[in-house]
């Protein structure tokens, strides 16, 4: 088995949106790019700059709010149950 060395968990708030605006993009550009080029030639050569140029802007947009959604959610969502109360 390979070993793979973690981060350490300070660097969740940072690696959390990266990973997560790699894969939304990437299924973002993929449809948007399809349904205007179709499945053609011209789509495997255009969607690598589509999703670079949507990464580039997702990823420090998402680096932004994120604050605001989480306290969005608290708002929005009840907290658990703490037993014993």
């Amino acid at each position: 088995m390979i070993a793979v060395r973690k981060l350490p968990a300070r660097y969740t708030p940072i690696v959390m949106p990266f990973v997560l605006s790699i894969l939304m993009t990437a299924v973002v550009s993929v449809i948007s790019t399809l349904r205007s080029l179709g499945a053609t030639p011209a789509f495997i050569a255009t969607w690598p700059g589509a999703w670079a140029l949507s990464w580039l802007v997702a990823f420090p947009t998402l680096l932004l709010v994120l604050p605001l959604v989480g306290r969005i959610v608290v708002f929005l969502v009840a907290s658990p149950a703490q037993p014993g109360r």
